[in-house]
């Protein structure tokens, strides 16, 4: 009698566990995620994703705001993880802009081709994040769990821009090479046009949606008729490249910033500038109107954060902060008076009107140049493209967070003591470590001021060095 094996007639979970029982062994095969098969179709290994979910927030505002009176009777939070699932949505805590700060890391999203992710915009319902790369591809990714959805080569070169329509039918995007094209909410392309002869660099809707304008490399600025993609004015007047535009939210008046370290205010009806902000001295790379359509940040490669109130045409304040240029800049879309900005060095910082020092920054968040930041239309998720080819997405910490995360050590802190990030990067869980064994770090959050505690335990001295978000354990021999 042969002694040899049973050849395996197939790769199945069933298949494999017959032929285990057919020789006896009662323990069924471990069968790896790989080769397993159900339906002709091979299994992927079943991963738990982190999901943030804004469905329950919401049905709890719409249920407690009838009690809301007025600052008096709003529900307050305790610092405690069993509160998570009273966390309230941003609209719910309109007194108190600081609870919509997003500085806990939730995932890494990272293109299939790896290239610069130029440009992300929400869908207009939050379902989705869309991203532009620099392949010329749009990415899908889910809102709720943030994993990949699909991707669509959308244009033959880098994009550049992309806005959605107020009526949240329609989506405009741009590439280098000047193309502009139209989009509807199912990701159909109905038209593209030559809109301009080098790259569009931004592009801006009217609030009545008939029109939108674009700006150029060109050193001009078109505004054209949505309808039928007619272009109706240019506006001449920059003297360099034009890198930002942005249309007021219920006025008849366009912001742009250029190369030539100018803000100009248009009309685009006559195609005449109104008036020139001067104060930047370099190159404008970023500018947005604010709800209140009464304040106008700039943001420039001076590394300094600008706003302006155009009822008196003149700045009131400015930010500093930033090492390096500051790449990317939006405004809240709840509370009016917090922004958000991210560098060239990979760092985002956020802001509140009337305060002149930044509230948080996250030094190492990116590996290289931020060039463009959104958030979700609730307000309760940030998201982030950089030039290091990720995504990233941000939310608000929740009650009894660590927030042991590598993000939350600075990295200037970081190259003093020889750290380094080691850990799954899509789930952020690395932390920093020393390359001596004798040293342990820990990151916490609630760690108090600096002291130092020396303590003798079998002949080995241990130094605790307690820092603001992190502990130092130093043991000596």
């Amino acid at each position: 009698m042969s002694t040899t094996e049973e050849p395996l007639q197939g790769n199945t979970f069933q298949q494999l566990q017959q032929q285990q029982l057919r020789k006896g062994i009662a323990t069924p095969y471990p069968v790896p995620s790989s080769r397993m098969v159900f339906d002709g179709k091979r299994m992927r290994k079943a991963i738990q994703r982190r999901t943030v979910d804004y469905n329950t927030p919401t049905i709890h505002w719409l249920k407690n705001r009838m009690w809301h009176l007025d600052k008096r009777r709003y529900f307050s939070l305790q610092p405690d993880s069993k509160f998570i699932i009273n966390l309230p949505s941003p609209v719910e805590l309109s007194s108190n802009p600081v609870s919509s700060i997003t500085t806990k890391f939730v995932h890494t999203s990272t293109n299939k081709i790896r290239c610069p992710v130029n440009v992300v915009r929400w869908t207009p319902d939050g379902r989705r994040l869309i991203t532009g790369s620099s392949s010329g591809e749009f990415t899908l990714w889910n809102g709720l769990t943030f994993n990949f959805e699909t991707i669509l080569q959308a244009h033959d070169t880098a994009v550049r821009s992309m806005i959605w329509s107020h009526n949240d039918n329609w989506m405009v995007t741009a590439d280098h090479s000047g193309t502009i094209k139209y989009w509807q909410s199912n990701m159909n392309n109905l038209k593209a046009f030559q809109g301009h002869k080098e790259a569009v660099r931004d592009l801006s809707f009217s609030p009545s949606d008939t029109k939108f304008a674009s700006c150029s490399d060109d050193g001009s600025i078109k505004v054209w008729s949505f309808a039928d993609a007619q272009e109706e004015r240019v506006l001449t007047g920059h003297g360099w490249d034009v890198k930002c535009l942005d249309w007021h939210p219920f006025k008849g008046l366009l912001a742009s910033g250029s190369k030539d370290n100018l803000v100009k205010l248009w009309d685009p009806k006559t195609g005449k500038s109104l008036t020139t902000l001067h104060g930047h001295k370099n190159t404008i790379l970023g500018l947005k109107w604010n709800k209140n359509g009464n304040w106008l940040i700039t943001a420039s490669r001076d590394q300094v954060l600008r706003i302006y109130d155009i009822r008196t045409m003149k700045e009131f304040q400015n930010f500093r902060g930033h090492k390096k240029e500051v790449t990317a800049v939006q405004w809240h879309p709840i509370h009016e008076d917090l922004v958000v900005s991210g560098g060239s060095d990979g760092s985002i910082m956020f802001w509140r009107v009337g305060v002149d020092h930044y509230l948080s920054d996250m030094e190492a968040a990116h590996d290289s140049n931020i060039w463009s930041l959104d958030w979700h239309p609730i307000g309760h998720i940030l998201v982030s493209g950089s030039n290091d080819h990720t995504t990233r997405f941000w939310t608000r910490n929740r009650p009894g967070d660590t927030m042991h995360d590598r993000f939350n050590v600075s990295r200037k802190e970081a190259e003093e003591l020889g750290l380094k990030a080691e850990g799954d990067e899509g789930e952020g869980e690395g932390q920093y470590h020393y390359h001596n064994k004798n040293i342990k770090i820990l990151l916490l959050s609630n760690a108090i001021t600096i002291k130092i505690i020396y303590k003798l335990k079998k002949k080995k001295m241990l130094i605790y060095i307690y820092m603001k978000n992190k502990i130092f354990i130093l043991n000596r021999r």
